[in-house]
């Protein structure tokens, strides 16, 4: 007998809506997320390189790259967004 994956999972749990609602609301963390990875592995950098450069610990950094985005403060962002020699840009947007 063979188990569900993860997609048959999710799939049925969009089902509900306040389930749906919930899983959408992280969008914009998850993406913030995404691009900090994405940046942080095109400059070649490790956790713990980063970590240095910025002037913390390479856990608290894993911490973050976890989706600790929300104890992240705009500083600890634009010191990251600085050392990965990136722009970091917050803005409300329409729906």
């Amino acid at each position: 007998m063979r188990g569900r994956t993860l997609k048959e999972h999710i799939r049925e749990k969009m089902r509900d809506p306040q389930f749906k609602k919930a899983w959408h609301d992280l969008d914009a963390e998850f993406e913030l997320l995404e691009s900090m990875i994405k940046a942080r592995e095109e400059a070649g950098l490790t956790q713990e390189q980063l970590a240095k450069k910025i002037g913390t610990k390479q856990p608290a950094l894993s911490r973050l790259e976890r989706g600790g985005f929300k104890k992240a403060t705009v500083e600890t962002l634009n010191k990251i967004a600085k050392a990965l020699d990136t722009r970091l840009v917050i803005k409300f947007q329409h729906k």
